[in-house]
């Protein structure tokens, strides 16, 4: 077992009690929540196998949800997140032998392609939650509006999260 799932075994419970102790009962001006639990599927390396991340990020939703009264929410979107991560990694990044390995942080990326990476992340899961929340195209402009504001949110927790864990050196160069 190496340094980075250790840091993964002691962060997937650790995220989900503070999400469900903490976050759940943050809301900045009645639109914002921080999901600091998907900080879990962002740092899950890139080149394990795409059935072990959608297994981990259902379980992750679904203990959120399970603990939150929002069923199914989360570990559907959760779910999703995982699945569509390498493509949005790809985006980004040139996809290469050395990228098969990599642990996405500010460490491993750089600052610019991570925060690329990592608001896109924020920002498709607090469009699946809050459009599966709502469930409505009369509400748009409430559901754009908590999906930006939640989205920086959770962009802003997680990228000081991140500079504080340890960086495990696996980076592109």
């Amino acid at each position: 077992m190496n340094n980075n799932s250790i840091l993964l075994a002691i962060l997937f419970p650790l995220l989900i009690l503070v999400q469900v102790l903490i976050c759940n009962h943050i809301m900045l001006f009645n639109v914002a929540v921080p999901f600091i639990f998907i900080y879990f599927i962002v740092r899950y390396p890139i080149g394990v196998s795409q059935n072990i991340a959608l297994t981990l990020a259902f379980m992750l939703g679904f203990l959120v949800d399970l603990f939150s009264d929002t069923p199914g929410l989360n570990a559907l979107a959760c779910t999703i997140l995982a699945g569509i991560r390498p493509a949005v990694f790809y985006a980004y990044v040139t996809r290469d032998d050395k990228t098969k390995r990599i642990v996405p942080s500010i460490s491993s990326l750089g600052w610019q392609d991570y925060s690329k990476y990592l608001i896109s992340i924020c920002s498709i899961y607090c469009l699946m939650v809050f459009g599966i929340e709502y469930l409505s195209f009369a509400s748009i402009g409430l559901i754009l509006l908590m999906t930006i504001a939640s989205a920086v949110l959770t962009f802003i927790v997680i990228i000081g999260l991140d500079s504080l864990l340890p960086s495990f050196k696996n980076s592109l160069a």
